[in-house]
């Protein structure tokens, strides 16, 4: 497959990423970024674009393309949902919506989370956003949408882009998760399972972590 990744600067996307490059589904990756990720190999090529809210002048450079695995993403922390909508729901849909007016035959794989409120009216502001994301995702003519929801997860070895509360509970890790296999994961498993969902489909589009860590074996 030939793939459009974004996030890779963030600790997810980063993860995901690195199982791009081992993964022999993968033929090649267009990172798409606002600066630069620092990698290089023979799978990657980079283009960096300022503003996400319209890549349309990248759209000779988007065609042909199998999957997109979007992994950006901000914490609401400390945001007000007028600013948490537009980062998560205007910037998401704006890139889509590019996305599947030129390459409609493309699977389409969204980093959402835990939690994510499908019926967009629950208390937690995040959830509301989250769950109109993924809604409005599936109405786009691709040729199938997954939104994947992790809760916890482990970065890979060596990253780079890790968020300091996972560093904190990291080394907890292999003790956490036989207690809780429902609520952790490794960016490796994530990865991998994006990666095959886009390859190969899924029964349904969301996905919790119980079929992301199915879909991942």
């Amino acid at each position: 497959m030939k793939i459009i990744l974004t996030g890779s600067t963030g600790m997810v996307g980063e993860g995901v990423l690195e199982e791009c490059l081992h993964n022999p589904l993968v033929e090649q990756v267009l990172l798409i970024n606002r600066k630069t990720a620092g990698v290089s190999h023979p799978k990657v090529r980079e283009v960096l674009h300022p503003d996400f809210y319209d890549i349309t002048p990248l759209v000779d450079q988007l065609k042909g393309y199998d999957a997109c695995l979007f992994c950006m993403g901000v914490s609401s922390l400390g945001m007000k949902e007028d600013d948490y909508y537009k980062v998560t729901y205007t910037l998401t849909l704006s890139f889509a919506k590019t996305l599947a007016a030129f390459n409609p035959n493309m699977t389409f794989c969204y980093i959402s989370g835990s939690g994510t409120d499908s019926s967009e009216k629950g208390r937690l502001m995040w959830a509301r956003v989250k769950g109109k994301t993924e809604n409005d995702l599936m109405k786009l003519p691709f040729k199938a949408v997954y939104n994947f929801r992790p809760a916890m997860l482990k970065p890979s070895k060596g990253a780079r882009n890790v968020l300091p509360a996972y560093k904190y509970y990291g080394f907890l890790y292999p003790f956490l998760r036989p207690l809780s296999p429902g609520f952790f994961l490794t960016l490796r498993e994530l990865g991998c399972a994006m990666i095959r969902a886009a390859a190969n489909g899924y029964p349904k589009n969301i996905l919790e972590t119980r079929d992301i860590l199915a879909l991942s074996k």
